[in-house]
């Protein structure tokens, strides 16, 4: 999410205390080249520090400012060199430990660049740079809240400086305190007007607060200051994907995945599932981006000697443990996992709302941790020292991660599941679990993960999940009284014109009908009504629902007759909720992953005819569809019959299935093996507490 800016001119020592540490013409040399150097003619300075040396070859100062000349100039190594040489005789020197600190921080030598600076401090207190500095190395290591406080020193010692509100407000971001980082950020921008990172930032804790429009203004004015801003460009695409707004829609893509090819980045291997991007190019970015990762995390957790004849310890991480669609998916698996063959951890890096579905999932695991105010380290270490035999990522590469804590492998097995439909490309992830359908087996190359394939969905469900008994009116929905309902409750950014081409299409082809869409925000809703006008379509026919409380949410679901799936990023939860709330869906495959769930999910309940294989024929079948009333009973009859005994949503089968994944990777482990694929039998094992 933050990007960085490179730290300000290192500091210099001042004349006084360069006088009491050298004599007569030294630091009469010295002096002259400060002149210069604080003038930037660095060419003169470097002669004179040189000069210098040539009489006293280890003056500490000359040394020392030599090192901040090599800084400037981007020669790392022999910054640390000199400045490291100096830095004994100038162990009381502030502006000394920060210059190094700087030069640390440039190597990525992030802990040690951390000490440095916090030496710097000790000797003097209300040094603000150096506070600045703290800041932006902690972000760097994801100690966000720590970096918080000396930023939070920061913008009091300095705040006619727009790298300290930049940081400070950095922080203030990654810990999801969108609104107040707003502030600083106007603040460093007020400072800095072309600084483009703050720009950016600033953008991102916008969109974050949904207001979008605002967002895409910055990106604009970000790209405007660096036309090949990767990051930018990246954000930019995903706020026009969330908003419809498809003015030079394929230029716009290919530009992105340029952009993404040249930076990649979480955003950009996110942002590749929903365009036509490659398998290739979505392993390619994944890999780049889990290697900064591994290169941030430096050392890794050794692997504990395993513990025989215990039960496994399965720990799960995620930011969606609250009232969110990952919950509602996961939150019966957690309650139904055999505790007597495992215990089950949890690890929560997302905000808690107070909500009882938050209550609810909290009190499913046998311990649980809320670790959001944890450096990702620290975190690492609770979940090592926890004893953890297998950690589950439920987030991959999807929103605000913690993929840093993976990165230290604080588990001996680690796995990629269900948020994220995609390869992580992490030497550090040894699985994902999958089916046969979404990910068949001569796909693996396309994985860094080994793939662990479950029967059936890879998809869990939860079999208890409510639906309000109340089912709306269509008035109280906006809904015409009569005409056939085509919906798609997917998120805006997962519709592209492709597919609203072939939805316009049928509308025109079935005069009665309307398309009911998810009410995403304002500018899709007005982007789309443009578009459907610009294809001789009444922009009336589009109905837009309101967010609603997921058990009257899925209840209005009675209300449609078809609901039409996404391409190439297929309907993953919300095809759960249409199928859960008894509404076929038509699915159109796609080539990987995120665009071959739907077609997993009807395989398991029973409706292998709505997988429709190209968009044509995928148009011809909703039009059938929508003209044969007789076949659409059917198609329901068949949904209501199968989703009592369907795997799909037998929640307990489906906690035996995946806990039979769980033993095989802990006996491969066990047994030294190295991480294989594997594929689960398939079981009838079924819930006796079934609901229908």
């Amino acid at each position: 999410m933050a990007a960085t800016i490179d730290s300000p001119t290192p500091a210099r020592a001042d004349d006084r205390r360069a006088a009491g540490r050298a004599a007569g013409g030294i630091m009469r040399t010295v002096e002259a080249g400060l002149a210069h150097h604080r003038a930037g003619r660095l060419d003169q300075a470097e002669a004179l520090y040189r000069k210098a040396l040539t009489r006293k070859p280890d003056h500490p100062e000359a040394t020392h400012l030599l090192g901040v000349i090599a800084f400037q100039c981007g020669q790392i190594s022999p910054a640390l060199e000199l400045i490291g040489r100096a830095l004994p005789a100038l162990a009381d020197d502030p502006e000394a430990h920060l210059n190094y600190g700087n030069a640390l921080r440039a190597a990525h030598r992030f802990a040690e660049a951390v000490e440095s600076y916090r030496r710097a401090i000790a000797l003097k207190t209300d040094f603000g740079m150096a506070h600045s500095n703290l800041a932006a190395t902690l972000i760097e290591q994801d100690a966000f809240a720590e970096a918080l406080e000396s930023g939070r020193r920061a913008v009091a010692l300095l705040p006619d400086f727009a790298g300290a509100q930049f940081y400070y407000a950095t922080a203030l971001l990654r810990l999801g305190r969108y609104a107040e980082a707003e502030a600083p950020l106007r603040r460093a921008l007020g400072l800095s007007p072309t600084l483009a990172p703050a720009l950016f930032n600033l953008g991102m804790a916008l969109k974050l607060q949904n207001r979008l429009d605002e967002a895409s203004a910055c990106m604009q004015r970000a790209l405007a200051i660096n036309p090949e801003d990767p990051a930018a460009m990246t954000a930019w695409s995903s706020i026009r994907q969330e908003t419809c707004d498809w003015s030079d829609y394929r230029g716009n893509e290919s530009r992105t995945r340029r952009a993404i090819a040249r930076q990649p980045s979480l955003g950009g291997a996110f942002m590749l599932l929903s365009m036509d991007s490659t398998r290739e190019e979505k392993l390619a970015c994944a890999r780049q981006v889990a290697a900064k990762f591994s290169a941030a995390a430096g050392a890794v957790f050794s692997a504990a000697e395993p513990r025989r004849g215990e039960r496994i310890r399965v720990g799960y991480m995620s930011r969606q443990f609250r009232e969110n669609a990952g919950s509602y998916l996961i939150a019966g698996l957690i309650e139904r996992h055999d505790r007597s063959q495992f215990e089950i951890f949890g690890y929560s890096f997302g905000p808690d709302d107070r909500s009882p579905m938050r209550t609810r999932i909290a009190a499913a695991f046998d311990r649980f941790v809320d670790i959001v105010r944890m450096s990702d380290s620290d975190a690492a270490r609770l979940i090592h020292d926890d004893g953890i035999d297998i950690l589950v990522d439920l987030d991959g590469f999807a929103g605000n991660v913690r993929t840093a804590i993976m990165a230290r492998r604080p588990a001996p097995v680690q796995v990629n599941y269900l948020g994220y439909p995609g390869t992580m490309g992490a030497d550090f992830i040894d699985y994902i679990i999958v089916d046969p359908f979404v990910a068949p087996p001569d796909q693996q190359p396309f994985f860094s993960e080994r793939l662990a394939h479950l029967p059936g969905c890879y998809q869990c469900n939860d079999d208890r999940r409510a639906i309000a008994e109340q089912t709306p009116s269509r008035l109280e929905c906006g809904l015409p009284e009569t005409g056939f309902v085509f919906c798609c409750f997917n998120n805006s950014y997962k519709i592209t014109p492709a597919i609203f081409d072939v939805w316009m299409r049928l509308l025109l082809a079935s005069p009665k009908s309307v398309l009911w869409l998810f009410a995403a925000n304002p500018w899709a809703k007005a982007n789309l009504a443009a578009e459907a006008t610009a294809r001789g379509v009444d922009p009336e026919r589009l109905v837009f629902a309101p967010p609603l409380p997921n058990a009257e949410h899925l209840a209005r679901y009675r209300l449609a007759d078809l609901f039409l799936d996404t391409l190439p990023y297929n309907a993953h939860t919300t095809a759960s909720d249409a199928l859960w709330a008894g509404l076929p869906v038509l699915t159109c495959l796609g080539d990987s992953f995120p665009g071959r769930v739907g077609g997993s999910m009807l395989r398991a309940v029973g409706l292998d005819e709505l997988i429709s294989t190209s968009l044509p024929e995928y148009e011809a079948l909703a039009l059938k569809l929508s003209r044969d009333s007789d076949l659409m009973l059917e198609f329901r009859a068949r949904l209501a019959r199968n989703r009592a005994t369907c795997s799909l949503f037998d929640t307990a089968r489906f906690a035996r299935q995946i806990e039979t994944a769980y033993r095989r990777m802990h006996e491969m482990r066990m047994a030294g093996r190295t991480p294989a694929a594997f594929a689960v039998e398939p079981s009838n094992q079924s819930s006796t507490t079934r609901r229908a």
